[in-house]
């Protein structure tokens, strides 16, 4: 299974926000120049390797719903305005948003995996089967449906 990381949006109403804010603070980053933007958060993860090399996303949590999520490419040190150490996570320029899902607020970011992670929203669309009720149900809690 692959590890990602979750974390709260704080402030963001909507995924296009997010996108917005994305698009404005976005640079080239590592030699194949990749569009790309950070997130600067007070700890390293200790398992950062394995979200790397497996691939791993940063969720983003917008008024309590998983709804967006994106690429994480680099951990990198980084001094805070008080010099403390820091951490940048370096995640793709590219959100892609994903199956609503509610999630309870909570601080900082939390390791993310298994069974709780939610699908892409353009592939959880392609699928031939009808989703399933406690899905349905949920889509209209949210108002999506």
């Amino acid at each position: 299974m692959t590890l990602n990381l979750i974390k709260l949006s704080v402030g963001t109403r909507t995924p296009e926000q997010l996108e917005a804010w994305q698009r404005r603070t976005k640079y080239t980053w590592g030699p194949e120049k990749l569009a790309c933007f950070r997130h600067v958060t007070r700890n390293m993860p200790r398992r950062g390797d394995e979200i790397i090399t497996g691939g791993g996303s940063l969720y983003w949590v917008i008024k309590g719903v998983i709804r967006v999520r994106n690429r994480i490419l680099a951990f990198e040190p980084v001094a805070g305005k008080s010099g403390r150490p820091k951490c940048a996570i370096v995640m793709l320029a590219d959100p892609v948003r994903t199956f609503p899902v509610r999630h309870r607020i909570f601080q900082g970011w939390r390791y993310f995996e298994g069974p709780k992670v939610p699908a892409d929203l353009a592939e959880a669309m392609l699928g031939d089967e009808p989703p399933p009720p406690e899905v349905l149900e949920e889509l209209k809690e949210l108002g999506l449906i």
